[in-house]
């Protein structure tokens, strides 16, 4: 006698968990999206759907008119802190409310961006969050025209209308000169983050206005251009390093990068900050965790996610709120990697 072959879970509809939980269908569809059922029929839908092995189709559902209660986060990478920081804030102010997370990692791909963008916004979400995107001119005016909801993460969105929660780069790019400044130094050494990016270029005009302030040369050669990433950290510290007059104090635009900074100052011997003070900025936890531990500049990175989660959120509900963008205040953070020069140039 021929077995019938089983039935994939692909191919179980709605009509077959009803049957299977001795409800309408009607009741089915409103378990799946989120709407009012009494607890006993809800229980016996879920569990027909966990015996069927039954995957709602998320398009489907949203191109019937109702939400698909999740929201899409494109990052870079999560191999960097920062990254997971914004994302624990999203996460958190999503499970309060009862939505899920659909994460896309680019791995810095301009083109995978754009794919993404495409992809996601395409009845799969209700939202989209984009943290430092790379390619954003590409999508930007059209997910405006669209009305389709999203927030831009630490980027000010290209001249274009659009919404976005930030930190005060520059302010905190000019406290952190500051600070190295009151301790003395004079030849104050500058890795860029990715130039590229807004708020790279916000916290090197932060280290121009506070040697302005002070009056202090912006000499060029003691600014080298980084992206962020640790290994292109550690050769600019050795270029600056090599320098004939060296720096007394590196500040660099990340965390990551001080990292890289603290690698290549120990690979000549060097001792943190005896010899050289070092400086970073995000405030990423194992920024306390190295030694000695890292002075730097707090973002409050876990709450932008929050507040990007929660301003997002609007969007969903109100397509038609006003553009909003938010600034959060940075913090300076002194802990270990900073001191007087050796020789203090304080007059």
């Amino acid at each position: 006698m021929m077995q019938k072959s089983p039935i994939s879970p692909q191919d179980i509809t709605i009509y077959d968990v009803a049957r299977e939980a001795g409800v309408s269908y009607s009741t089915v569809s409103r378990v799946i999206n989120n709407k009012g059922v009494s607890a006993d029929k809800r229980e016996r839908v879920l569990r027909a759907m966990a015996e069927l092995g039954y995957v709602a189709n998320l398009q489907a559902r949203s191109l019937a008119g109702g939400k698909s209660h999740i929201i899409g986060l494109l990052v870079h990478s999560l191999s960097i802190e920062y990254f997971d920081e914004i994302a624990r804030g999203v996460d958190d102010e999503l499970a309060a409310i009862s939505y899920d997370l659909m994460l896309y990692t680019t791995h810095r791909r301009k083109g995978r961006e754009s794919a993404y963008v495409a992809k996601v916004t395409r009845n799969l979400v209700d939202g989209l969050l984009l943290v430092l995107p790379r390619n954003a001119e590409a999508y930007l005016q059209a997910l405006g025209h669209r009305r389709f909801p999203h927030v831009l993460v630490d980027h000010q969105g290209l001249g274009f209308d659009v919404p976005s929660v930030g930190a005060t780069n520059q302010q905190g790019g000019y406290d952190g000169t500051s600070y190295l400044i009151t301790l003395g130094h004079r030849r104050i050494g500058f890795i860029t983050g990715d130039l590229t990016l807004g708020c790279a270029r916000d916290r090197l005009a932060g280290y121009h206005e506070a040697l302005s302030d002070a009056g202090l040369p912006a000499d060029p050669a003691l600014i080298c251009e980084g992206n962020f990433l640790q290994p292109q950290a550690f050769s600019c510290a050795n270029e600056l390093l090599n320098l004939a007059e060296p720096p007394t104090a590196i500040f660099a635009s990340n965390d990551v990068s001080a990292f890289g900074v603290m690698e290549a100052v120990r690979n000549r011997g060097l001792r943190i900050p005896d010899d050289i003070s070092i400086l970073g900025f995000d405030d990423i936890s194992q920024a306390a965790q190295v030694h000695p531990s890292l002075t730097t500049v707090r973002q409050p990175l876990a709450e932008m996610g929050r507040a990007a989660a929660r301003l997002l959120f609007t969007y969903i509900n109100q397509p038609d709120a006003a553009i909003k963008q938010i600034v959060l205040p940075t913090e300076l953070i002194i802990r270990q990697s900073c001191q007087p020069p050796a020789k203090s140039t304080l007059a």
